[in-house]
């Protein structure tokens, strides 16, 4: 017997719906394993890559909460759960970093950890090309102390 009148059409407007679907950066970057892939990575990195050490020295001895503040905060951010907010309240980021010294030197070493991490564990480019300039932009934000004197901060010193 055939379909329903009208049943073809019902199912290619389904079909146009799901293709145009919008899908949040925080499914793109494949959701909760995903993002604790990504913050595990980034953390690795800040704990071992000589250029990180100025991000490195303004945490404590260990990074396991920040780590899973980040993993919070990023959820949410990403378009996933709000984690941080329902565990911690408004994010206020800058206000919640001001015991930190963030200057430059700290902005790029956590710049190049955020950097790495993301190219080796999220595969999406246009999702890359829409997070980074804004993750450059909330970083440069962050910052709370005047820039020292270049060769304070120079990787060779000079």
């Amino acid at each position: 017997m055939g379909d329903p009148p009208g049943a073809t059409r019902v199912r290619h407007e389904a079909r146009i719906r799901r293709s145009y679907a919008v899908t949040s950066p925080y499914e793109r970057i494949g959701g909760e394993a995903g993002v604790r892939a990504f913050t595990r990575r980034f953390y690795h990195l800040m704990d071992t890559l000589p250029d990180a050490a100025p991000a490195r020295a303004i945490h404590g001895a260990s990074l396991d909460l920040s780590e899973q503040k980040l993993f919070e905060y990023l959820t949410g951010w990403l378009g996933g759960p709000p984690l941080f907010t329902d565990k911690y309240g408004p994010v206020m980021l800058r206000r919640r970093h001001l015991s930190a010294p963030i200057a430059t030197p700290e902005i790029d070493a956590w710049l190049l950890c955020f950097r790495q991490a993301w190219a080796e564990t999220v595969t999406d480019e246009e999702l890359t090309r829409v997070v980074s300039p804004q993750i450059e932009k909330l970083a440069r934000h962050m910052q709370n102390r005047e820039d020292p004197a270049p060769e304070a901060w120079a990787p060779d010193g000079a």
